[in-house]
């Protein structure tokens, strides 16, 4: 009967240790997956291509092309501040402007990168003299793959290349799509931007209208108990 309770315990002790160590394993799982959450979220923001320009202020980035030839892309909106407008100028590594634009709301440009070395894209803010200005903007820096001749003719069959027009084709499908999620983004937060502008706009109206009918009121309650309390002066006929 002993032997029988003994083994019944240890049986219990046994589940209530894998019970335990189950729950210690899927809390740990948890934490792990907790940290890679949040480790991805820091790389994210990281990664953002998005700067705020301060009032007078001129910010530059900077791109290396490794060879001639290669296609540099570039493209900036204003997302908030001011007009939406900014300058902005991109220097070849020999410091000759190449591109350049005052007071642009936004821009979408492949430009051929013919010297080798380090490129300059630079914003400048010095229309605004307490305005903030944010600005999203990307670089690409892509070269643009050729296809050898074949040696033999014949070699290339006409299924590789409707295969490569497909990708192509599908390529620029992608592009487009981008660069409309990329339009109604700077749409969104521009239009964002004239909400909370008018909302406090409203808000400090309403404040100095409400401020001004409070004067007004103590004004008049002042004069009628004025004019009411004033003593005249009487003469004897």
């Amino acid at each position: 009967m002993s032997s029988r309770r003994d083994h019944v315990w240890c049986l219990e002790v046994l589940a209530k240790g894998l019970s335990a160590l189950t729950f210690t394993m899927i809390l740990l799982q948890f934490v792990a997956a907790l940290f890679y959450l949040i480790n991805l979220s820091l790389h994210a923001q990281a990664s953002a291509l998005t700067t705020a320009i301060a009032a007078n202020e001129r910010l530059c980035f900077y791109a290396d092309v490794d060879k001639a030839g290669e296609k540099i892309g570039f493209y900036f909106a204003v997302q908030s501040g001011g007009s939406f407008d900014i300058d902005f100028d991109v220097k070849d590594p020999n410091e000759k402007i190449i591109l350049d634009g005052v007071r642009e709301r936004q821009g979408d440009y492949v430009l051929t990168a013919n010297t080798v070395g380090e490129y300059a894209f630079c914003f400048e803010n010095d229309m605004s003299t307490l305005t903030e200005k944010l600005v999203d903007f990307d670089i690409m820096v892509e070269s643009e793959p050729r296809r050898e001749a074949p040696a033999k003719p014949g070699q290339i069959s006409e299924h590789t290349s409707a295969l490569e027009e497909s990708v192509f084709r599908l390529n620029g499908m992608l592009m487009n799509i981008k660069r409309t999620q990329k339009h109604f983004h700077t749409r969104e937060n521009r239009g964002f931007s004239v909400v909370k502008s008018t909302q406090n706009r409203l808000f400090w109206y309403a404040l100095l209208e409400s401020l001004g009918i409070v004067a007004m009121a103590v004004f008049q309650v002042y004069v009628l108990q004025t004019f009411f309390t004033k003593t005249g002066r009487r003469y004897k006929v």
